[in-house]
């Protein structure tokens, strides 16, 4: 279980460079990156919207993924290749239910 989630709401038209993007991250900052676990969604009523979900096991090892150099350039170009503002959401998790 996740302690803390980030969610990342993109606006593109370039989501195939998006997806190579966040793969080149994740290579150059193996064994040092602390998310657990990407998911990237596509929003089905709103076309070229994407919410990508990282999973981090506190906001402290959150805070240090973001500290990695290689995560502000990271952020730069994906501002570069959206259409609009990146949209975070910071959230702790309260509770999990498998259903």
């Amino acid at each position: 279980m996740a302690a803390f989630l980030q969610l990342i709401e993109v606006t593109t038209t370039r989501i195939d460079e998006v997806e190579a993007l966040v793969a080149d991250w994740e290579a150059r900052t193996d064994g040092r990156h602390t998310a657990r676990r990407g998911t990237l969604t596509q929003d089905r009523d709103r076309p070229g919207t994407y919410v990508q979900i990282v999973e981090f096991p506190s906001f402290e090892a959150a805070m240090a993924n973001s500290d990695l150099p290689e995560t502000a350039g990271f952020a730069q170009q994906l501002a570069e290749l959206c259409d609009g503002p990146l949209v975070f959401r910071n959230l702790d998790v309260r509770s999990v239910t498998e259903m």
